[in-house]
């Protein structure tokens, strides 16, 4: 007769964790943070990043350089292999309505070219921003292959003088094999095809000496991309953030836009799987 009681409370635990369980069920599933719903989240990113890829490099906004200074400097834009100024159009405009002085740079229809030239190139739009600005100093935000332009400029051609924060996105900073289509594809005429494989020569050049002094350097890695995998984004003496996302979201989504924001105008504390030291 003792027995009864125990059985009956066990059967009415049981029954609790099955309720709750089962009430958890459609967050666990399809909630923001499962496969699904993420999937279905980097579904919708991915036509909205397409619908910027689309604008090409018609944007149609002049910055105001005076609204500058050495707290909040102008910040730069880069897109990434066969992007457009368009593709980072949402991010672009984010930081507009927040108060951000914010540019982007036309590379070409096709973004195809040497990635040391792109860097020139770059180099010489800064040197033109600073001149109207009385900041010194730029922020640069650079998706995917962007962020290698930005990368070498900072390494390779004195730009560590004029950047104050680099923020990669999906950047390839050890290559990715899913530039073969790229080589497949225009290899005849895009050499940065070439230069995004694994162990290139222009990757192992980028990879000699350490991250110049006065950089705060910055990546965003997301935990479901298919282009750039997260282990090929990580760069000694880096800070490094994963999120929950796909290539394409890196510049769509809102939680990554926070996460930019919280970069450039950092308040007290960090986030707590922001890794200061991040290292291979």
């Amino acid at each position: 007769m003792a027995e009864k009681p125990k059985s009956s409370s066990s059967l009415i635990r049981r029954s609790s964790w099955l309720a709750r369980y089962l009430a958890e069920a459609p967050s666990r599933w399809l909630g923001r943070r499962s496969s699904v719903g993420q999937d279905l989240a980097g579904g919708a990113d991915g036509l909205q990043y397409l619908r910027g890829l689309v604008r090409g490099n018609r944007v149609n906004r002049k910055a105001s350089f005076e609204d500058a200074n050495a707290d909040q400097p102008p910040v730069l834009l880069i897109h990434g292999f066969l992007g457009t100024r368009g593709s980072m159009y949402l991010l672009e405009r984010r930081m507009v309505e927040d108060g951000f002085v914010v540019v982007s740079f036309n590379l070409g229809t096709l973004n195809v070219r040497d990635i040391r030239r792109s860097s020139f190139l770059i180099h010489r739009k800064i040197e033109r921003i600073l001149a109207q600005t009385p900041s010194q100093r730029i922020d640069i935000i650079g998706h995917s292959m962007g962020g290698l332009i930005g990368l070498y400029y900072v390494k390779k051609l004195g730009g560590h003088a004029r950047v104050r924060k680099l923020i990669m996105m999906g950047t390839p900073i050890r290559g990715t094999w899913t530039a073969l289509m790229g080589v497949m594809t225009l290899g005849l005429w895009s050499t940065s095809s070439w230069q995004l494989l694994p162990r290139s020569r222009f990757l192992d050049e980028l990879a000699q000496g350490p991250l110049p002094p006065g950089v705060e350097v910055h990546t965003i890695a997301a935990a479901r991309d298919w282009v750039v995998p997260l282990a090929t984004t990580r760069l000694t003496g880096a800070s490094a953030t994963t999120v929950p996302l796909g290539h394409s979201s890196l510049v769509v989504s809102e939680e990554v836009y926070r996460r930019v924001v919280h970069t450039l105008r950092p308040p007290h504390g960090t986030y707590p799987d922001e890794d200061p030291a991040a290292t291979d």
